[in-house]
């Protein structure tokens, strides 16, 4: 049986540094499981100096969704530890992917999109059970009510997902300001 280690916290709080430390405190064999797009300048920049900061030989694996398929992938299957960043980016492609206008669309249909989000964590847990499983989210309920619906969708969508993780965890560490905190 597995572990799940839940880190979260903050922008630029040491979340995924302390994540990485803590995949590699198990000494064993590590696969990266990153959900980022490189959409613009600025996240390829942010995803270059995330893969300089990882050795060299952990193998990454590109996926937001779909996480039954990487069953069969041979950097999954040789790892015994799983370091997946972020799930609020995961969150947000997921969002992004069903191309609803979120200022018009119904309840009804936000309620489907966060169903279907919640299938694909629920299949992250359940695919990556017997692994250790190191998973990377921004901690979404400490800052402003977002303005716009996109953002207050987002906001409340990410916030559950983050519950229903941490509620399944083993361990779950904030960090603020680079010092993690055990939670729980």
């Amino acid at each position: 049986m597995g572990k799940l280690i839940f880190v979260t916290g903050g922008a630029r709080s040491g979340k995924s540094s302390f994540a990485e430390e803590t995949a590699k405190s198990f000494n064993q064999k590590v696969a990266y499981i990153a959900t980022a797009i490189a959409f613009d300048d600025g996240m390829k920049d942010r995803i270059k100096k995330h893969q300089a900061q990882r050795p060299a030989e952990w193998q990454t694996i590109e996926a937001y969704h779909d996480f039954e398929k990487i069953k069969d992938n041979p950097a999954f299957i040789e790892a015994q530890v799983i370091l997946f960043d972020c799930l609020t980016v995961m969150v947000t492609n997921n969002m992004l992917d069903q191309q609803v206008d979120y200022d018009t669309c119904s309840m009804e249909m936000v309620g489907q999109i966060e169903a279907l989000i919640k299938k694909e964590v629920e299949s992250l847990l359940e695919v990556c059970q017997d692994k250790t499983l190191v998973m990377v989210s921004n901690e979404v309920g400490m800052g402003l009510v977002p303005a716009y619906k996109l953002g207050s969708y987002f906001r409340d969508i990410a916030g559950r997902m983050n519950q229903l993780t941490a509620a399944r965890a083993d361990e779950v560490h904030l960090c603020v300001s680079g010092i993690p905190v055990k939670i729980k």
